[in-house]
């Protein structure tokens, strides 16, 4: 049996725009082991955000398969295919997407009370969370109230709070200085060697490219 926790055969995207067919992505094979860490570097509009949503499952391939946990997206429907979201795949961004009206505590939470999680379970683990990125002094202030390096580890701890096979993540360091750049790759790697999370990090910072075990290059849509 294999040990990919994330992986994609033949992958093809294409979009329609002013009557011609774009080819972004053209007959892509990537596969991400239990446990390894892959940084995915291009040029701007090479398509390596738009791999990252095909193997998230928030778009759809024009062509070939995602499978995530041996899972197979094209057979599920959308109820189907956002559990596994919740249950397999933890999501960071450039930017937080913090929901601005509640605490850092109750946003590292939401994805266990989305999973139907009990709220006092839901709490205790995200309280965990927030102590593995040093944000505990910080649990009941609202994103507003936080730095973009604080805001950036909650959203970490969002991701891994319901300890998921993988974590995509899609220039998570993009939007910070150098200092909390490397906060919060140090923070990827620590919670990769500590709890086995798999990466998949989408990003122009050589920096965080170098400290993942492979780096993929995405050109002309080939992932080589």
């Amino acid at each position: 049996m294999s040990d990919a926790v994330l992986e994609c055969r033949g992958l093809g995207r294409e979009f329609s725009e002013g009557g011609l067919n774009v080819t972004v992505l053209s007959n892509v094979d990537l596969r991400l082991g239990k446990g390894e860490s892959i940084a995915v570097m291009g040029a701007s509009g090479s398509g390596k955000t738009t791999l990252l949503h095909l193997l998230g499952g928030l778009d759809t391939p024009s062509s070939g398969e995602v499978m995530v946990d041996g899972n197979a997206m094209s057979g599920l429907g959308e109820s189907a295919r956002g559990r596994l979201r919740n249950r397999s795949l933890g999501f960071v961004y450039q930017f937080h997407h913090l929901l601005p009206e509640f605490t850092a505590l109750e946003n590292v939470a939401m994805p266990l009370l989305i999973r139907g999680e009990r709220p006092a379970l839901a709490t205790r683990r995200s309280a965990e969370m927030l102590e593995r990125v040093g944000l505990t002094p910080r649990g009941r202030h609202k994103p507003g109230e936080l730095s973009g390096g604080e805001r950036q580890r909650a959203a970490l701890a969002r991701a891994l709070v319901g300890e998921p096979a993988a974590v995509l993540a899609d220039e998570p360091t993009g939007n910070l200085d150098r200092s909390n750049a490397a906060m919060v790759a140090d923070l990827l790697m620590s919670l990769n060697a500590d709890l086995g999370t798999s990466l998949l990090v989408v990003t122009h910072d050589p920096d965080v490219a170098a400290r993942m075990q492979r780096t993929l290059y995405i050109s002309d849509g080939k992932l080589r």
